[in-house]
């Protein structure tokens, strides 16, 4: 008896041409590399203290050194004679000496590569943590994107009739308005700042281009043979749906999470620098970039250089990735 050869699935020839593809595996790397910072900044493993006042105000890329002033109050404390024509003093040593136990300063020298910001913050770890803020928002918005738009475009191309027509309508409501102005518009509905607010933002408004694609492989699939042999099985509407035709359109809603990663991480970038972004404390690429446009007039421009680098590198990475991966997920291309 002689054992047959087992032909590779669609996911081991994707594999297959993404290896053979140099780029592509370049550009995966760099967004691992990114991942794995998105990791390590979550778990406090890395820019955790972005927050600390290393450097002197707009400390220039290439800084060597501390603050003078955190310097200083490194230095060790010794106890001041009381003083009768200041009732206070006694009070502000305590304080101080209590300051420096729970916080204590960074007074050894530090070399910054990117300088600091107006408030003495090292530029490099700010970006890093700015980096979590923007990658976390665009993944979770894209998810939450190609969710809906699987789902309604399931439903719509599976049934039809006036089930599509109603999804259809809905559908041309959402691109009939500019994106932009949608985003403002659901932005200005909610009214409260924060990571949770721009993901649901991103996610309710772009799930128009999933749904279209969704849909459009469902009126395929529905109609093939493997479909009517479940049907003649008695599997559910749902069964069919999502066990039957969903794996073998899942590649299309892969693609499509990764193509709008990269549109929602710059519309972040955009909410964050019009003013509807992250709330004050919280830092992003996108706020990066609004406080840069103000620091640009005094001649500062290692923020923004910082910002703009990263999240190009990402952005730049991921869509060259995404073209090689629906070139390597295409049956059609050899």
């Amino acid at each position: 008896m002689t054992d047959h050869p087992v032909s590779p699935g669609l996911w081991a020839l994707a594999w297959r041409r993404l290896r053979a593809d140099r780029i592509a595996m370049a550009a995966l790397a760099v967004v691992g590399l990114f991942l794995l910072m998105l990791v390590l900044s979550a778990g406090g493993l890395v820019a955790a203290d972005w927050e600390d006042e290393v450097a002197v105000n707009y400390a220039p890329p290439g800084f060597v050194g501390a603050n003078p002033a955190l310097a200083a109050l490194a230095q060790p404390q010794r106890p001041t004679p009381p003083n009768a024509f200041d009732p206070l003093a006694d009070e502000l040593d305590t304080l101080k000496r209590e300051v420096q136990a729970t916080h204590p300063p960074v007074a050894k020298a530090l070399t910054l590569p990117f300088g600091a910001d107006k408030w003495g913050h090292d530029i490099l770890k700010k970006t890093i943590k700015g980096g979590e803020t923007s990658i976390v928002v665009g993944l979770v918005a894209a998810f939450v994107a190609v969710a809906l738009g699987t789902l309604f475009g399931a439903i719509s191309g599976f049934y039809g009739g006036y089930v599509d027509d109603f999804f259809n309508w809905f559908y041309s409501i959402f691109t009939s308005i500019p994106s932009i102005l949608m985003i403002l518009t659901v932005a200005a509905v909610l009214q409260q700042k924060g990571v949770t607010t721009i993901v649901l933002i991103l996610g309710l408004t772009g799930w128009t281009g999933p749904y279209r694609l969704i849909r459009a492989e469902y009126i395929k699939h529905k109609a093939r043979e493997y479909v009517m042999a479940a049907d003649a099985i008695g599997a559910s509407s749902w069964r069919k749906m999502f066990s039957h035709i969903f794996p073998n359109v899942s590649h299309v809603a892969l693609v499509q999470v990764s193509i709008l990663v990269v549109g929602f991480i710059k519309a972040e970038v955009i909410l964050s620098f019009l003013g509807f972004g992250v709330p004050v404390g919280t830092v992003s690429w996108g706020s990066m970039l609004n406080e840069a446009q103000n620091e640009l007039i005094l001649g500062k421009w290692w923020q923004l250089a910082a910002a703009a680098g990263a999240m190009e590198l990402l952005v730049t990475a991921f869509s060259l990735f995404t073209d090689a991966l629906r070139d390597a997920l295409d049956p059609k291309l050899k």
